[in-house]
């Protein structure tokens, strides 16, 4: 019996021996077999994911190009932008390094805020950005400290800089972080560093301007820490973009623009502190951290003149100057602006972020004069002889149509009609010639329609006609409209940059010149003849010219002394509140009104008189009468432009030259 017992549990034994034997050589196949499938099915995949896990390829920022001015000086360019960055697992206490660091350089308590957050939110060894836009004293003192903040190291790289700051912005425009709606695909884009342009030329010459990225791999281990760098292909710079600008000519215009009739005195003049402890609070804080201050004639402190002006060669189209006050730093921009600056910059009733140059759209008041004169001779209803009588206002049906001078000019020609600004005049020329004459010669000489410059966001302005009041209003072209039109009131709107062309076509023998910014690389394709009598132009001219340098001219104050250049020009007043019946009767049209009730001051010039080189427009908002206010302005700029670049010959025909000597000397 137990003999038989025993080989029982031999057999179960035997039995469970190969059962789990079997059990074993089933793993071991199952094994071999996924061995297999991973080391010869599918050894290529796999080898490949392996070196992807070993290198990455890593993008590196192209240098983006750089903005000139047309003497090659840099108005945006790149600098080192000097970092200080944290890594957390070389540090046993990060706050402690941090606090270490702020007894060093400036930390703010925001920047210690996200700097701790982000490094338990990043792998250890992952760089961390503590402050950066340092000094190179601030960088020299941390790496000398360098033994004493584990953890700390130091990093250069390159950010966007604007050296003339508020003085170009609008033309050069800034850079920002990509948003993104900005995004395209290009992992270029998604660099955290990298920059694009958002207005301006920056925006406008983005592409050619960012560059192209290089590329190099990096060895990493399974974590995904940096090895070594190896060399990697190089990438191409982006390219420079030269303007017709000279950036000298451009920082007077802003700074007489802004300074106005005002005089600039530095903060420690006596006649300064007694303005300020005069002013009110609020100017007060306007000059806090200023180091100089406007004082106007009556010693009150006053805030800068908000405008433009605008210098451009009558014969080749460049733009040496664009100014637009007031402006705004865009350096803040490329390292991120706060949402308190943003916003202060949107409220601002002046509108630093409005290029009022090319985007600025005003009434043209008087200066729009000479295309009515120039409208009236083209179609032989009226002459240089033709006289008016002005008595201060004109009747049409029940309506009074003012005179500026209340008193009127009595009997004019169509020159001193012109030097003596009679808005009478005009209307009774308006009266022959019609809105149809006067709205077709203003298109040709640049109104009403976009220019066509190198610069984003231009306005068109608005020339009325008959045709356009009816699809708009649904009404007909009323005859007291187009009286108003021939004084450049009414529906009219211009820009700076229109009015300067529209005074360049007019004295330069009637070529139809287009305004550019950027400096060709070729010679420019020939100007197109306007095919207007050259004759009719040269009395525009004269005109202009008594203005200025006229006994009775509205300019005659700013014709300069002996040895000045000789310019023309024309002033004018564009009304932003219309006056009504009782406001002249009672004379509250002439009582001091809130800045934004204040009528536009305009001029438009150009010089010298007797070979015209350079056209100027100038508009101050609210500025108040054209000949007090913009005039003195646009005649100094136009003397600066001259004496910085003197007129040499020009393509002017000699008998339109001697022909100004004659009747103008």
């Amino acid at each position: 019996m137990l003999k038989a017992s025993e080989q029982d549990v031999q057999k179960v034994f035997t039995r469970r021996a190969l059962v789990l034997a079997g059990g074993k050589l089933a793993l071991i196949g199952a094994l071999g077999a996924r061995l297999y499938y991973l080391q010869v099915v599918e050894a290529d995949r796999y080898e490949l994911l392996s070196r992807g896990n070993q290198f990455n390829l890593e993008l590196l920022p192209p240098v983006r190009g750089r903005i000139l001015d047309r003497n090659g000086v840099a108005l945006a360019d790149n600098q080192d932008n000097f970092r200080v960055e944290i890594v957390r697992e070389q540090t046993d206490d990060v706050a402690a390094t941090l606090s270490a660091l702020r007894s060093i350089i400036e930390v703010p308590d925001w920047d210690v805020r996200r700097v701790l957050k982000d490094v338990k939110r990043k792998r250890a060894f992952v760089p961390v950005t503590v402050v950066e836009n340092l000094t190179r004293e601030e960088i020299a003192r941390v790496a000398v400290n360098a033994p004493y903040l584990p953890g700390i190291r130091i990093e250069v790289g390159r950010s966007r800089r604007y050296p003339f700051s508020d003085t170009a912005v609008h033309i050069t425009g800034y850079v920002a972080a990509v948003s993104e709606s900005e995004l395209t695909g290009d992992p270029v884009l998604e660099l955290p560093d990298f920059r694009i342009g958002k207005s301006g030329i920056e925006k406008l010459h983005d592409l050619g301007m960012r560059g192209t990225a290089g590329r190099r791999q990096v060895e990493v281990n399974a974590l995904g820490r940096i090895i070594r760098k190896l060399p990697g292909e190089d990438g191409e710079p982006g390219r420079d973009v030269k303007l017709t600008l000279d950036i000298n000519l451009q920082r007077y215009a802003t700074e007489r623009l802004a300074r106005g009739n005002a005089e600039r005195l530095p903060m420690e003049d006596p006649r300064a502190q007694l303005a300020l402890a005069q002013a009110e609070p609020a100017m007060r804080d306007l000059y806090a951290d200023k180091q100089t201050v406007l004082v106007n004639a009556d010693g009150k402190v006053i805030e800068a003149e908000s405008g433009s002006a605008v210098v451009m060669d009558v014969h080749t189209g460049e733009l040496r100057a664009l100014a637009s006050a007031p402006g705004y730093d865009p350096n803040p921009f490329n390292r991120g602006l706060s949402a308190k600056d943003w916003e202060e910059l949107l409220t601002n009733p002046r509108g630093p972020l409005n290029n009022k140059a090319v985007a600025g759209q005003y009434p043209p008041g008087s200066t729009f004069k000479m295309l009515v004169m120039l409208a009236a001779l083209e179609s032989g209803l009226a002459g240089p002889d033709t006289k008016f009588y002005c008595p201060g206002h004109l009747e049409l049906g029940d309506t009074r149509f003012h005179c500026w001078s209340r008193h009127g000019h009595g009997w004019l020609d169509m020159k001193q009609s012109i030097a003596q600004s009679c808005d009478v005049y005009y209307y009774e020329l308006a009266k022959r010639i019609g809105i149809d004459r006067i709205s077709a010669i203003a298109k040709r000489f640049g109104l009403g329609e976009a220019t066509g410059v190198d610069l984003p966001g231009e306005r068109r302005g608005l020339v009325p006609t008959r045709e356009w009041k009816l699809a708009t209003t649904g009404v007909p072209w009323q005859m007291g409209e187009t009286l108003v039109a021939a004084i450049g009131q009414g529906f009219n709107l211009t820009t700076p940059l229109q009015l300067a062309l529209m005074t360049a076509r007019l004295v330069n023998g009637g070529k139809a010149v287009v305004p550019h910014l950027e400096m060709p690389s070729g010679p420019l394709p020939p100007v197109e003849d306007m095919a207007v009598d050259t004759r009719h132009l040269e009395a525009v001219r004269v005109a202009m010219s008594e203005v200025v340098n006229g006994a009775r001219g509205t300019a005659r104050k700013v014709q300069g002394g002996e040895g000045d250049v000789k310019i023309g020009g024309k002033t004018g007043t564009a009304q932003v509140r219309r006056i009504t019946m009782a406001d002249r009767a009672s004379g509250a049209y002439k009582e001091e009104k809130p800045w934004r009730f204040r009528d536009h001051a305009l001029f438009v010039g150009f010089g010298p008189v007797e070979a015209p080189r350079y056209a100027v427009a100038v508009v101050v908002e609210h500025g108040g009468g054209g000949s007090s206010m913009a005039a003195p302005i646009g005649a100094d700029v136009l003397r600066e432009a001259l004496r910085i670049d003197p007129p040499g010959p020009t393509a002017m025909d000699e008998s339109v030259k001697d022909t100004t000597e004659s009747q103008d000397g």
